[in-house]
């Protein structure tokens, strides 16, 4: 539990921890206590929904203190969840900050939501090709002591028109030749020190996607003129995997997740209702189906007690697919070109599950109900479901990142509804053939 005496001791998110754990009353109280230099980054810790509740309790006079506190990048997106909550509020504070800070947000806040700019710091350690090392290295430690440089992992160094050259590691740096010009020890090392760039207007899953593939702890962002603007460190990249691994969740299960965010029960029921709807119609298809072989379930019982079975394990392997695939994707495991191996890989997982669970079933089947050709029907019917099962699961997320649509939204409906249909058709047309 939070007090004064370990209040300062505690992470921001230790402290957002506890925050949640909290009823209304000791909520505001120990709200009060968090130290004025903190709670920007306690906010920015919590879920969205409680940033009205902590802004309305801290004064203006505060949070213009910790805002001061926060980075570039924070004071954007501080300032932006503000103004939707009250706009004069966050007018008055962005009013009671300095005008670098304010240039920074104004800079910040220019960037669409997808463009890496928007996820940017301004704060940089930079340095002039022309610049001594000796220099430089006391300027850092001065920033770093004065608390005005954090997460400095590289010097970025620039011509005198701010174009960005090369990218030093601090330990390269530490092994250069003191009394040398930065240019001077960069020509004589052995070492190329080219840095990889991302753009400002960039698309930042781009950039994501550069993060993982060179394993970097910091790209420099620059414009279109390779003027250096800004930087993009890694943990503001794990946020960003994190929240789209959440939004394809979301969308696999057709919820939205902005909405359900939001604290309004109506528009999080209304996301809701709409995917539901499709998820009505095409259960409603799937009983015209069933109805189509009214007279087959009237002769034979036993049909309408296995027939879920069927319909439930193309399902089941269908999803197992589609998730594959879906994250797969995401990853970037899976190239414009391998389309056909993958449906090919999963057509064959399915089949080969098919099979062996169709002689499972088909047994079972006749043991039941003491039909050997039900069994039949049953094995031949899992089968066919499962081929489809596999070759829809992999080749809707595929079709659908093709069109340039996110492959997780409406997948797993549509997949619903395939296997569902195919199971039922396939079970019920294999069963007036043969055992009527």
């Amino acid at each position: 539990m939070l007090n004064k005496e370990n209040i300062n001791s505690l992470h921001p998110s230790e402290i957002a921890k506890i925050l949640k754990e909290l009823n209304d009353e000791e909520f505001e109280s120990y709200i009060k206590q968090i130290p004025k230099d903190i709670i920007g980054d306690v906010i920015l810790e919590m879920p969205d929904r409680y940033f009205g509740d902590i802004v309305d309790i801290v004064d203006i006079k505060d949070l213009s203190y910790t805002m001061k506190e926060l980075e570039s990048d924070d004071q954007t997106d501080f300032i932006q969840e503000l103004e939707e909550h009250d706009k004069h509020k966050a007018k008055e504070l962005f009013n009671s900050l300095d005008s670098d800070d304010q240039a920074d947000i104004l800079q910040l806040k220019r960037y669409n939501e997808n463009e890496a700019g928007a996820y940017m710091q301004t704060e940089i350690f930079t340095a002039r090709e022309s610049e001594n090392t000796q220099n430089v290295i006391k300027t850092f430690a001065k920033l770093k002591k004065s608390g005005e440089l954090e997460n400095v992992q590289y010097l970025f160094i620039t011509r005198d028109d701010d174009y960005l050259s090369f990218g030093i590691s601090l330990e390269d740096l530490l092994i250069f030749d003191f009394s040398k010009l930065i240019i001077e020890n960069i020509e004589q090392n052995s070492e190329e020190f080219i840095p990889i760039i991302g753009y400002d207007t960039q698309d930042i899953y781009e950039i994501v996607d550069k993060f993982k593939e060179f394993d970097l702890s910091v790209i420099p962002i620059v414009d279109d003129n390779n003027i250096l603007v800004g930087r993009i460190t890694a943990d503001d990249i794990l946020d960003i995997i994190n929240e789209q691994a959440t939004q394809q969740m979301f969308n696999m299960a057709g919820v939205d997740d902005d909405a359900e965010e939001d604290e309004g029960i109506f528009e999080a029921g209304k996301k809701r209702a709409i995917w539901l709807s499709l998820n009505l119609v095409t259960a409603i298809i799937a009983s015209v189906v069933i109805g189509m072989f009214s007279d087959t379930l009237e002769s034979i019982v036993a049909l309408a007690i296995l027939m879920p079975i069927v319909a439930s394990m193309g399902g089941n392997a269908g999803t197992q697919s589609l998730t594959v695939v879906v994250r797969q994707l995401a990853l970037g495991d899976i190239s414009s070109n391998d389309a056909i191996r993958t449906i090919k890989k999963e057509v064959l997982l399915s089949v080969a599950n098919g099979l062996l669970f169709a002689i499972i079933m088909g047994i079972i089947a006749y043991i039941w109900f003491n039909q050997e050709l039900l069994g039949v029907v049953i094995a031949l019917s899992m089968i066919i479901n499962l081929l489809f099962a596999g070759f829809f699961g992999a080749g809707i997320p595929l079709m659908l990142k093709r069109l340039q649509i996110d492959p997780a939204i409406g997948s797993s409906v549509i997949l619903t509804t395939v296997t569902d249909i195919v199971g039922f058709l396939s079970f019920l047309g294999l069963a007036t053939i043969i055992l009527l």
